[in-house]
């Protein structure tokens, strides 16, 4: 998309969860929170009609956009932006295997994700962050909200500690409805995401997945009944967790010492 998409030249598709950006102040803007330099190996998930990528082509050298409208990479093909090499890989983002676009901490992921799929494609992308330098996403404004939530607000959950304990979560700003075509009902914000330098083993992450999963799942119960089959009490006690606290008292810290807790004493 150009900085305009009202051509009418393609309409948006819900299956799809399309909503076109269209503001060029706000475009701007995203831009330079990522700060794209020309040898940057960057990767856009959903470009749409271009409306990012072609000012991040003007930076870069070249760009990689994963597209799974055929129509939108029919345009993009036939109309390319100037700049950069384009490299379109037609396919669903949740099939792309990211860890083989770029070298171990050097991809750049960006993109406006469909929010009906949003969360799915996070937990994805977490599969390949030994591959990644940092993400830059526009999502909706409670998906943001989530991502960065402390414990103890209503909208920590699953998400947040899953993505905190290996990233930095940084919400930049608001997007209001009116930069879209068509408008959506709610409001949207920008988020980087960048690695901790330091990552939870993976045997502690597929832990700290189950017992989220757990806890979160069951979120009204307190933790010795939530986690029942997938904690015992001594490993609450050894994690310091009081087992009468419920999953969203629980900081990521404490997550994590419970999913780092040995197996229960014999």
């Amino acid at each position: 998309m150009n900085a305009d998409c009202t051509d009418g030249a393609h309409r948006a598709r819900k299956r799809f969860g399309q909503n076109f950006l269209h503001d060029s102040q706000i475009i701007a803007r995203i831009v330079d929170a990522i700060a794209p330099q020309a040898d940057d190996q960057m990767v856009e998930i959903g470009p749409g009609q271009a409306a990012l990528t072609a000012p991040l082509l003007l930076r870069l050298k070249q760009l990689k956009v994963i597209e799974i409208d055929r129509d939108l990479v029919a345009r993009l093909r036939q109309r390319p932006p100037p700049g950069g090499s384009l490299e379109i890989i037609e396919a669903d983002a949740l099939s792309v295997d990211f860890a083989a676009l770029a070298p171990a901490g050097a991809l750049r992921v960006v993109g406006n994700l469909p929010y009906n799929i949003s969360t799915p494609i996070l937990f994805h992308l977490l599969d390949s962050l030994q591959q990644i330098q940092d993400m830059h996403f526009m999502l909706q404004r409670e998906v943001v909200e989530r991502m960065g939530a402390s414990e103890g607000s209503k909208t920590y959950g699953r998400l947040s500690v899953m993505l905190q304990a290996r990233c930095s979560v940084q919400p930049l700003f608001l997007v209001p409805p009116t930069a879209f075509v068509p408008a959506p009902k709610v409001e949207s914000a920008i988020v980087r995401l960048t690695p901790l330098a330091t990552q939870p083993a993976p045997a502690l992450i597929q832990r700290l997945g189950e017992l989220t999963k757990a806890g979160f799942g069951r979120r009204r119960k307190t933790l010795s009944n939530a986690l029942q089959g997938v904690a015992e009490p001594d490993q609450l006690q050894r994690a310091g967790i009081d087992p009468k606290l419920r999953a969203e008292a629980v900081s990521v810290v404490q997550w994590l010492a419970l999913a780092n807790a040995g197996p229960s004493s014999p």
